[in-house]
Formats: structure tokens, C-alpha cells, sequence
């Protein structure tokens, strides 16, 4: 892509997400009188930008990698068992495993602290919107886009829908960061809701809640949590510099 499409496509990913979350957030906010230029914005902007503009690239150049590599060690077998599977049931079970290995590497990102040293970066937001969403180190996006991959690498799911699929989680991922609280009750447990992952940025670097799209896991194995209200504060138990430089680096200066 040239340069004049990549600031396209970076300017229309803004928009479209301000003009999609701006309004929801305005409308159903979960914390009361947070506007939209609040504390820490400029910085969440940066990574924003960083992220379209730069890593986006790289990330995606590194999974295709990955994945060429993983195809390589199916057997074949195992793919020809895939592949004869019915369209339907192969993107129920891309879903399904996906959910699944997200689940468990997002849990070990808490647990380990290799992992949490990059994780931690998305998890320095004191305040959470749309724009909060896109405030993750690199390394740590390289990590969680392998994993949401890996099943899509395994299966022979036409690549359109694929593609759509992946779109969705994309903006799902935002809208589970915005200051957003809609009232859909106990559908909250099948599909989850901003609120869930509200209290996953809880202080707590254990507080649970660590499935992307639907909850179901976070219930089969003991971590789901979803008090009537929205957390005291968000953060990490410890002060960080809030600008885009030093968050970049925090990783690398931690013992």
C-alpha cells in the first residue's frame, strides 16, 4: 500500500470508529462526565496512530509467517479432516478454538511475567473509550493476533468470510474498551458487554474476565465477574510516565 492510502485508510478508520463509539458513549456512558478529550487522550492517540501507521504492517507480515510455518506442521491429515468438514461447521469451530486460545493466552499474559511486562502497556489506561482500545505494545499485538489466528490457519473457511470475521472482532475489541454500559441483561452472559472487560482493567492484575467475545469461557473455568457497577479505578499498581515514548519502552526497563 502507498503512503497516500495508508493515511487514507488511517483517517477512515478514525472517523468511522469516532463516528460509530462517539455517539454510544454520549448516549449510554458507563462512567458519568467523561468527555471525549479526556486525561491520557493525546497518548492513546499516539498509539492509535502507531498502530495504523507503522505496526499494523509489520504484525501482519510476522503472522503471515507464522502461519505459513504452522501449515507446515499439520499433517496432512489432519487438514484433509478439516477441510472435508462443512463450511458451517469448520467457522463454528474457527470461533469455538479461537475463543479458546485466546482465553488461555490472555490468562497467561496475566500469570507470567514475561508476558505481563508487554501486556501491562495496554493495562497502564486510567481511562477507558474507543480510542483506550488501541493503547498495546507491538509485541504484545504479535502475540494476541498468532493466537487469533492460529485456528484460521488450520481451517479452509473461504477466505471472504474469514475475512469478515476478522473485521468483527477487530471493532468487537473496541467495543469492549468504550465507556459504554447498554442494557441487555443476562445476554451480557452469551456475548459479553463493555462492562466484563471493564473490571478486567480492574487493578487487579488478577480480577478475571479474560475471554474477547463471548464469556462462556471465563465461566467454564472460574474467572467471570461482573459486579452492578463500574470498578474505583483503572491501571496497574504502580506509576507509570503517561506518554507514548517511556510506554513503549516500559517493557525493557522493568526487573
Amino acid at each position: 500500500m502507498t503512503v497516500p492510502g495508508i493515511l487514507l485508510s488511517t483517517g477512515g478508520a478514525f472517523v468511522f470508529f469516532f463516528l460509530i463509539f462517539c455517539p454510544l458513549e454520549a448516549t449510554f456512558p458507563a462512567k458519568d462526565g467523561q468527555t471525549i478529550v479526556r486525561p491520557h487522550w493525546f497518548v492513546d492517540l499516539c498509539f492509535f496512530l502507531g498502530q495504523y501507521l507503522v505496526w499494523t504492517a509489520i504484525v501482519l507480515w510476522m503472522v503471515v509467517r507464522f502461519g505459513t510455518g504452522l501449515r507446515e506442521l499439520v499433517p496432512a491429515g489432519v487438514r484433509e479432516t478439516i477441510a472435508i468438514q462443512p463450511t458451517w461447521l469448520q467457522f463454528i469451530g474457527v470461533v469455538v478454538f479461537s475463543d479458546f486460545l485466546i482465553y488461555w493466552g490472555h490468562r497467561a499474559q496475566h500469570h507470567f511475567p514475561l508476558l505481563w511486562r508487554f501486556h501491562a502497556v495496554h493495562h497502564t489506561a486510567e481511562h477507558l473509550d474507543w480510542l483506550a482500545a488501541h493503547r498495546e505494545h507491538p509485541f504484545d499485538t504479535i502475540y494476541t493476533v498468532g493466537l487469533v489466528n492460529v485456528s484460521i490457519y488450520l481451517s479452509v473457511v473461504p477466505l471472504e468470510t474469514l475475512g469478515l470475521w476478522a473485521a468483527f472482532r477487530g471493532v468487537w475489541a473496541v467495543y469492549i474498551h468504550s465507556n459504554v454500559r447498554l442494557p441487555i441483561g443476562p445476554l451480557r452472559m452469551l456475548i459479553g458487554a463493555p462492562e466484563l472487560h471493564h473490571w478486567h482493567h480492574d487493578r487487579d492484575r488478577k480480577a478475571g474476565n479474560y475471554a474477547n467475545l463471548s464469556p462462556l469461557m471465563d465461566m467454564l473455568f472460574g474467572t467471570y465477574r461482573c459486579p452492578d457497577h463500574e470498578p474505583d479505578a483503572f491501571g496497574i499498581d504502580r506509576p507509570v510516565r503517561q506518554n507514548y515514548l517511556s510506554l513503549m519502552l516500559y517493557p525493557f526497563r522493568q526487573k
